[in-house]
């Protein structure tokens, strides 16, 4: 069995999706015409905060939340008339998840190039997630 890279696969992903430079997304943020989801793991928000106004969907959860037919979706989780502009660590959780959601139909989405690495170089609001 040959089993593709997953650097591969982000490549791949990268080729037929939207990526935004984080000073464009934070310019993007500061006139409110996106909504930015937080795709990393719980552990990572609380380790290293999150940004001001950005919203929590754990990328296992992303399609799920999303999915107006699924048993898990949050209706109302996010404003669906603005672009939705997906961040993880470095980038590339978020290019897969923005390839999903563009695979299941969502056509107002990108992904920041670089993740929270780059995002914090740009300055954006760091918040501290507390544990609830």
């Amino acid at each position: 069995m040959i089993i593709k890279p997953s650097q591969v696969l982000v490549e791949e992903a990268k080729k037929e999706i939207e990526s935004i430079d984080a000073k464009k997304a934070k310019k993007m943020l500061d006139n409110d015409e996106i909504t930015l989801i937080d795709i990393r793991d719980i552990r990572e928000l609380w380790r290293d905060g999150t940004v001001k106004n950005s919203i929590h969907i754990p990328r296992g959860m992303l399609e799920f939340w999303l999915d107006p037919q699924s048993s898990y979706y949050k209706e109302k989780k996010i404003n669906n008339s603005k672009k939705m502009v997906l961040y993880c660590a470095l980038g590339q959780r978020s290019a897969l998840a923005t390839k999903t959601l563009k695979e299941m139909g969502f056509e107002n989405v990108a992904e920041i190039s670089g993740g929270f690495e780059e995002i914090k170089k740009a300055n954006f609001e760091i918040i501290e997630k507390i544990k609830k």
